[in-house]
């Protein structure tokens, strides 16, 4: 297979496989959608037909050239079945043969091209709110089950109720339970859309007493998620925290209940580029670990660049509480703040946090000197 000239077909490999979309990718699902919805719009498909049809035909190249690369990628790696049969495969498939097999069967134009709605899908895999919905899904699996099962309860006992109360006076509305559905369904979820209402005073009871919980179900299982939300935010701001403190060299010596201390005790901040986060001369009483973006350090005659893993503002911990350098961000940071009281308390609760300290603060002096 041919590759694009300056473009190495293992760099562009590299980059179509990983989890993330590349912006490529999100420009041609972007116009692709673009395009598809512009096709159903008579006026404007008549006017612009040919530039419509240029740019959804160089979207499907580039969804077609995207899957070939990821199969031999796969194949390459030994992973070509598990690939095929995975989400991102079959989404990647669909995307590159949907619309050609429907051309190809003698489906019209038009119509054919309403398959780029696969194209969407393939920003599903690269979005990490949604895989974060995925797990929160599972782990909240059994109560949201539970709330489902209670949730079907409901609706079929509120369609027996009003097909035994309504339906001999509105035999085409509750005339069965199949019909009833609908409206215990309609009711239950709050939408209401009054196309069919009871007339009796106890089938009136009964769908106030549905709409009641309706609003008590859809609030379980909006408690559920957010709840579930919740706790994997905190779990995924505790593993960033700790791969952030076990890669800095201040703590590499430390054991896991230690490591585990301090990142309970950090907080993050998020910073734009070029913003001032220390000043020489004024007093501190905090260290930053740099999670991730980049800072700089303004020393005497040469500045110093500092990334994802550094640290900063040690001394102030150390016993020297007044800064000896401007540090400023370079781009967006996300910085993990340790402040002095709280290392003071893992001091206390871990004896071994002193050495470490003790052995830092000498290095630093015989630095600084």
């Amino acid at each position: 297979m041919s590759q694009p000239p300056g473009f190495p077909l293992s760099e562009f490999a590299t980059a179509t496989t990983g989890r993330n979309m590349t912006r490529s990718a999100y420009v041609a699902v972007t116009c692709g959608v673009v395009m598809m919805v512009l096709l159903t719009v008579d006026p404007v498909y008549a006017a612009m037909h040919e530039v419509i049809g240029a740019l959804l035909w160089a979207c499907l190249v580039f969804f077609v050239f995207e899957w070939l690369i990821r199969l031999r990628h796969a194949a390459g790696t030994g992973r070509r079945a598990a690939y095929i049969v995975s989400f991102r495969g079959i989404v990647d498939a669909a995307s590159a043969l949907a619309v050609p097999i429907a051309l190809a069967a003698g489906v019209g134009s038009r119509s054919a091209w309403l398959l780029g709605m696969f194209w969407v899908l393939k920003v599903i895999p690269g979005t990490r709110g949604l895989r974060q919905l995925r797990r929160v899904l599972v782990v909240e699996s059994g109560p949201l089950l539970s709330v489902l099962v209670l949730f079907l309860t409901v609706l079929f006992m509120a369609a027996v109720a009003e097909f035994f109360l309504e339906h001999e006076l509105q035999p085409s509305s509750f005339g069965s339970i199949p019909a009833a559905l609908w409206w215990a369904v309609a009711t239950l979820t709050t939408t209401g859309y009054g196309d069919v209402v009871p007339l009796t005073p106890l089938g009136r009871l009964v769908a106030a007493g549905v709409m009641i919980c309706g609003l008590g179900v859809f609030g379980l299982w909006t408690g559920i998620l957010a709840t579930g939300f919740a706790a994997e935010t905190r779990r995924d701001n505790f593993l960033r925290s700790w791969e952030a403190v076990s890669k800095v060299p201040f703590f590499a010596s430390l054991g896991p209940a230690a490591i585990a201390d301090v990142t309970q005790l950090l907080r993050t901040i998020d910073l734009p580029a070029r913003t001032t986060i220390i000043r020489k001369g004024h007093a501190g009483d905090c260290m930053y670990f740099i999670a991730s973006g980049e800072v700089e350090v303004d020393l005497p005659g040469k500045k110093v660049v500092l990334g994802e893993g550094a640290f900063f503002g040690e001394m102030a911990l150390l016993g020297n509480n007044l800064r000896s350098a401007d540090i400023t961000t370079t781009r967006v940071t996300r910085l993990l703040v340790l402040d002095l009281v709280d290392f003071r308390l893992l001091m206390a609760r871990h004896p071994d946090l002193a050495e470490t300290i003790d052995a830092e603060a000498r290095r630093r002096a015989l630095e600084n000197k």
